[in-house]
């Protein structure tokens, strides 16, 4: 774990990383504090344990990372200097609200829930209830974000100058540039095919006829959920939805389970995914719990051909007419709303880059993309599934800009290379800079340290 500038906070190891970590507790040793910075103690117990339960879960990942004095001193290095980060928000009164901390715990317990299986196996896993969990893990919660928000108001200070990037892409050897794969930046406009007939109605009395049987025959939702929902992600843990604020659900989703009484049922309640039948089982501020049962009209009673043929209308028109824009269609037309309100332009959901490697994007594209030989090339309509709706759908793509496989040079990827440059620079300041922050705090070792040739 060399990381001590981005840290998170050795006791919250065990939280980030939790399966098997806490199954059973480590017997604490006779405890030796190890550290002051300032006021603030750094015992040798919590030390132990951090590494204890990073190894753990490099074990439980995979990774053959073995105990090591250097290591334990890594994590040593990485509280005291999260202690030095919160007293430099104390001085710049730099805080965080409860209910950012609420936000964040919230998406966290899902990850973990989600990780884990159901809560049941969360709370198994750590030997504790959610509510424990939530009430021992906050204030390093706060404290954590505390932390990343002063190493960020520092970050975002440091820029980059074109001479400075210039200067850092010259000092690389040629023969150690790197070649970078063949790119393209796509646009696309998304057409969902319509229920067939009274396909709609169907799905809407299946989903009413599932409701009786909780309402009416005392059926279970968990199990209804398992066997009938069209959420497979939460179907398999009988429908359940963990704490999520209101506003991160679909607004018809929200204001049905809102309207209910912990226990309750709702009527059945569409969005754009389908029908739901909710069942609200806690509600926390405006964080609710839910258990729900989604139904869909089954892919073989949609109207796909309606999809292809308006599709083909719309390129058609792209095609023959000047004056109709892509862009424009696929911000009126399209209905993928994450890609319809930038002109249909898709972007690497993980980088953000508008330039796309052909190895990244997903299976469907990239066979569309091997048909398309010149840039402003629109294809066909093709099928694919919209993740966002898990739904099928189809699409046409524009093939905007492409760019082949090149040796990196400062024309072709100067953004590419200006990033590197920058992260490099903002690295070394703030390696500097938090040294700075560490003459100015007072810190006491307890124990011999390494860089004084000593032993522990």
């Amino acid at each position: 774990m060399k990381n001590n500038l981005f840290f998170v906070p050795l006791i919250f190891i065990s939280f980030l990383f939790p399966i098997q970590a806490h199954a059973q507790e480590a017997p604490r040793l006779a405890d030796r504090i190890v550290a002051h910075v300032n006021e603030n103690i750094v015992l040798k117990s919590e030390i132990d344990q951090s590494v204890a339960d990073y190894l753990r879960q490099a074990q439980v990942s995979g990774q053959n990372i073995e105990f090591s004095r250097e290591l334990w001193f890594e994590f040593l290095e990485s509280a005291i200097n999260n202690y030095v980060l919160l007293e430099k928000a104390e001085i710049d009164s730099i805080t965080v609200s409860d209910e950012q901390v609420n936000m964040q715990m919230d998406q966290r317990i899902r990850q973990l829930t989600a990780q884990a299986g159901s809560e049941q196996a969360l709370e198994q896993a750590f030997g504790k209830s959610i509510i424990q969990l939530r009430a021992d893990f906050r204030e390093n919660f706060r404290e954590q974000m505390i932390a990343n928000q002063v190493q960020q108001q520092k970050r975002s200070s440091i820029t980059i100058t074109r001479p400075e990037v210039e200067e850092f892409f010259n000092n690389i050897p040629t023969d150690s540039l790197p070649t970078i794969p063949e790119q393209v930046s796509l646009s696309q406009i998304v057409k969902i095919p319509p229920a067939r007939g009274d396909a709609k109605e169907r799905a809407r009395k299946f989903a009413e006829q599932l409701r009786d049987s909780i309402v009416v025959h005392g059926k279970s939702i968990e199990e209804l959920a398992r066997r009938h929902s069209a959420d497979r992600g939460s179907a398999q843990n009988g429908g359940l939805l963990p704490l999520m604020s209101l506003d991160e659900l679909v607004p018809e989703y929200s204001a049905a389970a809102a309207a209910l009484q912990p226990g309750g049922i709702s009527k059945v309640v569409e969005t754009q995914f389908g029908f739901h039948v909710i069942q609200l089982n806690r509600r926390i501020g405006d964080r609710i719990e839910t258990n729900h049962i989604l139904i869909t009209v089954n892919e073989n009673e949609l109207d796909e051909e309606y999809a292809i043929n308006r599709l083909n209308t719309l390129r058609d028109s792209i095609l023959t007419n000047p004056d109709v824009k892509f862009a424009q269609v696929a911000r009126t037309e399209s209905e993928d709303p994450n890609t319809a309100n930038y002109g249909g332009k898709v972007f690497d959901p993980q980088t953000g880059d508008r330039l796309i490697a052909l190895n990244r994007l997903d299976p469907s594209m990239y066979r569309i993309v091997l048909l398309m030989d010149e840039e402003g090339a629109i294809s066909e309509p093709k099928s694919f599934t919209l993740q966002s709706q898990n739904q099928k759908a189809y699409r046409i793509v524009r093939l905007d800009k492409q760019v082949p496989e090149h040796v990196a040079n400062l024309d072709q990827d100067y953004e590419r290379i200006k990033n590197i440059a920058l992260q490099q620079k903002q690295f070394r300041i703030m390696q500097n800079w938090l040294q700075e922050l560490r003459n100015d705090i007072y810190i006491d070792y307890k124990i011999d340290v390494p860089w004084k040739e000593t032993t522990l």
